[in-house]
Parts: structure tokens; sequence; C-alpha cells
């Protein structure tokens, strides 16, 4: 256990708005070490965490999904823990409200100040961040809840495109992407206090994976609203349905009845992104559905979505998405042992 002498205290932290599977998930890997014990030889013989779930209140949490938790103690009653995490929340349409959980946050931060770990999964940093801990930190969060989150909290570079982030002079702060990448944290936990031979054991028996290319492939590209611009808005809606014409960004410019340096200005201050990117993220956005849902050939793709030389697609594609057509085709398409049963389904109904 890499010179450990006692096993290492986990606060896993319990608010309502918590996801059950990521909280429940991570407890169970973590404390798992025990019931494995012997069965392989790449684990230590002694469990190196013990995990507790803890909150502003104890007793039974209702969570997010509308179960329950039991809370094991109030963070009051935690004066000393080696590591917290919190994992993902559900963050509302009008985004994070601050200020909720002001004792959650304190303690936060004085368990950072003692020398803990702090860890988030998912939208756990929203948390995190309130407490203070994560300004000038980069840091990954639920690429879905990315504008909420540099809305709210301004000071910390976000990285939604990353699995992993290790920051802090120490590494203290450590930080995981979208949804199931959680699997990436608790490995990189093992790896970082047990050994990797033990986070392959572990990973292999709970089938976990760690995401090697990245989140860039699973983020739905939805570009931001033109912010109060009217202009830019209108060329927006245009663009949704007319992304695969020839030349958008000129008949955009046309369409305006401004400069066209005016108009890339503007476009620009109001989405976040240069014209001719975010054309080129619609296009690439459209093709990955069509990846995923049907077998048409990647050039045709690439002639359907306005692209009539397929090797430029073929770069662009993997630079947005970190990979190549093929593969993601590969990754995300339904396989055929799923979809013949349902095939079958879909002829027995009357």
């Amino acid at each position: 256990m890499k010179g450990q002498i006692r096993p290492l205290h986990v606060s896993l932290v319990a608010i309502p708005e918590a996801s059950m599977s990521t909280l429940l998930g991570i407890h169970d890997v973590l404390a798992f070490f025990s019931a494995l014990a012997g069965k392989d030889p790449a684990l230590p013989s002694v469990a190196p965490f013990t995990v507790e779930i803890v909150g502003a209140m104890r007793g039974r949490l209702r969570l997010a999904n509308g179960l329950s938790v039991d809370v094991g103690r109030t963070v009051a009653a935690v004066k000393k823990t080696d590591i917290v995490i919190v994992p993902s929340v559900v963050v509302p349409d009008a985004g994070w409200k601050t200020g909720r959980y002001p004792e959650l946050a304190r303690w936060t931060a004085r368990m950072h100040a003692q020398g803990a770990l702090l860890c988030s999964a998912c939208s756990g940093a929203f948390l995190l961040a309130e407490a203070g801990t994560l300004d000038g930190q980069p840091t990954t969060v639920h690429w879905g809840y990315a504008q909420h989150f540099a809305r709210a909290f301004p000071k910390v570079p976000l990285q939604p495109e990353r699995v992993l982030v290790v920051a802090g002079e120490r590494e203290e702060l450590v930080s995981s992407g979208a949804s199931t990448s959680w699997h990436d944290l608790v490995l990189y936990l093992i790896v970082r206090y047990v050994g990797a031979t033990a986070a392959q054991a572990i990973a292999r028996f709970f089938a976990l994976q760690w995401h090697h290319d990245g989140l860039a492939p699973y983020i739905v590209f939805e570009g931001r609203k033109g912010r109060g611009d009217a202009a830019v808005a209108d060329a927006q809606g245009w663009l949704g349905t007319h992304f695969s014409v020839g030349s958008p960004v000129e008949e955009m410019v046309r369409r305006s009845g401004m400069a066209e340096r005016t108009f890339k200005r503007r476009f620009t201050e109001a989405t976040g992104h240069a014209p001719i990117d975010y054309v080129q993220r619609l296009r690439i956005e459209d093709a990955k559905r069509r990846l995923e849902r049907t077998e048409a050939p990647v050039d045709e793709i690439s002639w359907k979505v306005g692209y009539a030389d397929p090797a430029f697609f073929r770069r662009l594609f993997k630079r947005l998405t970190g990979l190549a057509p093929g593969a993601y085709r590969r990754r995300f398409q339904v396989p055929a042992f799923a979809l013949a049963p349902a095939k079958k389904a879909k002829r027995a109904i009357p």
C-alpha cells in the first residue's frame, strides 16, 4: 500500500442533489477491497480505505432520484479526513444556487487546509468551487454544466473535455468529468495510494474502463445563443438547418447586411466561436449522428454535411472529437446483438 501504515479515511459528501449511482458506485469500489482480499495476489491483505458517507445532517437523506441513503456522521463530527469526494449532483436548468451549504463549504475548506485530498466527480465540482478551493486551478466538470459552472465560478479555469484533472501545489485537487468518468477517479486513487496492479485488478473485477480518448467524443455541441444580439441569433437559426450549404459564412454575412468584419466580430462575441468554427462544429455534430445511426460510408457522410474533400473531413473530425470517423462509429453505434431483440419485439407487436 505504498508505505501506508493505516487505511485512508474517505469522506463521501451527500447532499440532496447528489446522484445515488455515483455516490454508491464510488463507495462500493473503494470499500470492496476487504471482500476481495486473498482472491487476487495484486490486492493488499488489509483494506487501504475506510469509506464513510457524511453530510450536513445525520440520518436518512433523500437524493435526487427520490431514493435515500444513510448519512453516517455530520461533517461537524469529522475533525480530520484524508480524502473528500463530492459525487455528481443534479444541477437545475436555472443553474447552481450558491450559499445553500455554507457548513459543507467551510468544512471542505478546513479539510483542505489540514492536508486532505479534495475530489469531485462530474458536477460535484460545484460544491468544491463554492468552498473557494478551486480558484485559479484547472478543473473538469460535465460538459453539459460547463456554462452554468463558468457563470457561477468565473475564477475557475474549466477543461470539460478532459477526463481527469489533477491540480494544486500538492496535487491535492482531483476532478473527473462527465458521468461515469468517476471510474477514472477511483482507479486514479487506487493507483496513487495502492498501486497500478491493484487498480488493474479492481478494474477487471468491476469491468471499469479508463476513458483513454478523453471526453471530446462524448460532448454534444450546443452553440451558445446570441446573448441578446438579434442579428447573430437570426444567423444561428438559419445556420441550424443550412450548415451544409456551400460557403455558409459568406451567406450569413450577406443575410445580415453587415460588413464582414463587423458580423464576424459580433458572432464571435455572442457565441464564443468564430463563424467558421461554429459551422464546422455543427457539421461534425451532424456527422456524428449519421455515423451512430446509419451504415452510410464515411465519404458519403462527408459530402452530406458539406465537405467535398473526405480527407479534410476525416482530419477535422478527429481534431474535434479525438477519434477517427470509423473508430467513432465502432464506439457509439448500437451493436447488432442489442438491435436484434428490439427488431423481433417490434415485429411481435400487433
